[in-house]
């Protein structure tokens, strides 16, 4: 029996020159409108880098995201952990 190949879905085409997400140089990421758009797209609620947390919420999601991105090497991964300041 073949095996039907599963069709990943990813989310939004997102661009920089729309203004959608930020270059590496200025910290990668998404911009306001890119969140929106991403979740307006998949129904996610995406939040805003908490780089200096306000509450014990914002710092924790700031610890979480700093663990779990540790491992990332790439430039864009490295762009992102310094706009969070990890």
């Amino acid at each position: 029996m073949a095996e039907k190949k599963r069709k990943r879905k990813s989310g939004p085409s997102l661009s920089v020159g729309r203004g959608e997400k930020l270059s590496v140089k200025q910290g990668g990421g998404l911009t306001a409108k890119g969140r929106a758009k991403y979740n307006r797209a998949t129904g996610s609620n995406l939040k805003a880098p908490a780089p200096n947390p306000k509450t014990k919420k914002d710092a924790a999601r700031k610890k979480s995201f700093c663990a779990r991105s540790s491992g990332w090497t790439g430039e864009r991964g490295k762009a992102a952990r310094r706009r969070w300041k990890c």
